[in-house]
């Protein structure tokens, strides 16, 4: 059993946001360390659960928190494909959804793929070891696509300032050598832009080539179509994001849905306490929609 501590974010704050009953069929389509499952879990005495990850470590982590639990099933998938989710655990429609779109604390901690920049590991960043549905990896983008594509992508999706310099820096270091795993990169960003502060330089480079990896803003307004045709009259889906990218788009899907009634009508932040105990839940916004 693995030694990392994970820490459900916004846990009162989302189960609550549910408004759960009993024999509600619900999804929990990021199980991660399964803080926001077991919570959900003990509510649903008379309904069914599904946990649904694409990280194939999430499967032993669900096992070692459920066991034989019948009403608890796992589900490995992108928590985008609805219907095979559904399929898998042979019911036809969910009542309530919650969608934790945070990194892991196993993926950063216990990391294999090179998610973390402190982590001297091969610079893949898919959240499945088999890969990402989109057929290349981060290693892919930083040493063998073209100066100005990983610019825009350090831009677009990391928001970065540095981001011409950075990819600048990238292909520099690349014509000396493969940069192959996250701590070579990490340290060719610092290079490039020296540290101003707490916060490592990387960050917003590693948060693009991940979003981009695995097309998550791509995948996230996927995942809300398809859970919402599934979702049930009254029912509930609950989103926490964690950058203002996903966060924006989360806003404006739920305000353009016409039979939605907006929940929150500013999203619910991490309290002092949690922010506390808990720093890396300081961007995380909770976000929730009632289907008519």
């Amino acid at each position: 059993m693995s030694s990392v501590t994970h820490n459900p974010v916004l846990l009162h704050e989302s189960v609550s946001s549910l408004a759960l009953n009993p024999t509600d069929t619900v999804v929990d389509g990021t199980f991660g360390g399964g803080g926001h499952s077991a919570a959900i879990s003990e509510l649903i005495t008379k309904g069914m659960l599904i946990c649904v990850d694409l990280d194939e470590a999430a499967q032993q982590r669900f096992a070692e928190k459920f066991g034989s639990d019948k009403h608890v099933v796992f589900v490995a998938a992108n928590f985008k494909d609805a219907d095979a989710i559904l399929a898998s655990a042979h019911v036809s429609h969910a009542d309530k959804v919650l969608l934790d779109l945070g990194t892991s604390t196993f993926q950063l901690l216990d990391d294999t793929r090179g998610f973390s920049f402190h982590s001297d590991t091969p610079l893949s960043m898919t959240f499945a070891a088999a890969g990402s549905h989109t057929g290349f990896t981060a290693s892919d983008i930083v040493n063998s696509w073209d100066e100005s594509s990983i610019a825009d992508i350090i831009y677009g999706y990391g928001e970065e300032r540095s981001a011409r310099k950075i990819a600048h820096a990238i292909i520099s270091a690349r014509e000396l050598k493969r940069i192959a795993t996250a701590k070579q990169l990490a340290d060719i960003i610092e290079a490039a832009v020296p540290r101003r502060g707490r916060i490592h330089p990387a960050t917003k480079t590693f948060q693009a080539l991940r979003i981009a990896t695995n097309d998550e803003l791509g995948t996230l307004t996927a995942a809300m179509e398809a859970w919402w045709q599934h979702l049930s009259s009254h029912g509930r889906l609950s989103i926490i994001t964690f950058h203002s990218l996903e966060d924006r788009i989360v806003k404006q899907w739920m305000k353009a849905q016409s039979n939605g009634t907006l929940i929150t009508k500013k999203p619910i932040a991490p309290s002092r306490e949690e922010l506390s105990t808990n720093p890396r839940s300081r961007s995380a916004k909770l976000r929730t929609i009632e289907k008519i």
